[in-house]
């Protein structure tokens, strides 16, 4: 069974992760990277794998989740960022 505690990580997680989504969409959609730091991107990927790793550890759901969804929308703009690099000035 799912602790009270958990429950109030899981809707974090939703909340947190989901704050991501309009950034990927927006930047799929514009293929406008210009914005986005990749050095920022890269660090905080490699955050959110020390986190999931930390989740596993602690075997917490709530954490797992959230930094694997997170983990993968900061890994396409990792993408978009690398992939339309050169169309800034287009």
């Amino acid at each position: 069974m799912i602790d009270k505690f958990e429950i109030v990580g899981l809707i974090a997680a939703i909340l947190t992760t989901s704050a991501f989504v309009p950034q990927v969409y927006k930047t799929w959609k514009t293929k406008s990277v210009e914005n986005l730091s990749l050095t920022m991107y890269i660090i905080f990927f490699i955050g959110i794998m020390l986190w999931l790793v930390y989740g596993i550890h602690i075997n917490s759901i709530s954490m797992i989740l959230a930094n694997v969804v997170t983990g993968f929308l900061a890994l396409v703009l990792i993408f978009f960022k690398l992939k339309y690099k050169n169309d800034i000035q287009k």
